[in-house]
């Protein structure tokens, strides 16, 4: 890996433990879906610099980014079945209460990261948008501002 895009990688695991250092939720179930969706973010991050231009192309840490949010992705539906509640969290009780639809949310953002072609800048480019629709549909609806 280049060391731009190593640098990129470790300061987004930094922020990121960072943030979850200081807004860690009590609820251990509560705060292991916090750190799955900050893994996905790190990775959305990843993928989104290089798409913007903001570090250059590299295909080896395109595929790590992608390895990583198809690995969480197929497990929100896993990290979301116990309906812990905390402050912290920013899960709406619709998640619960309307479950087929959130894991279908969930499948979508799934099936766009898996469909992910991170062989190129190119093929990052034409699956942003699936993979942004993906989860903005989600935290539209279940995610609380």
């Amino acid at each position: 890996m280049k060391f731009v895009t190593k640098t990129l990688v470790l300061g987004l695991i930094m922020a990121g433990g960072i943030a979850l250092a200081q807004s860690k939720a009590a609820d251990p179930d509560v705060n292991a879906r916090q750190t799955l969706m900050q893994g996905i973010g790190g990775s959305l991050g990843a993928i989104g610099a290089m798409v913007k231009g903001d570090v250059a192309f590299d295909a080896a840490a395109a595929e790590a980014a992608k390895a990583t949010l198809v690995a969480n992705a197929g497990m929100i539906a896993e990290k979301f079945t116990n309906n812990a509640s905390d402050p912290l969290s920013k899960a709406k009780p619709e998640v619960w209460t309307s479950w087929d639809d959130f894991v279908a949310k969930g499948n979508a953002l799934t099936a766009a990261a898996t469909a992910l072609d991170a062989t190129s800048l190119d093929g990052l480019k034409a699956g942003m948008g699936a993979l942004g629709g993906a989860c903005k549909d989600c935290h539209t609806t279940y995610r609380a501002s």
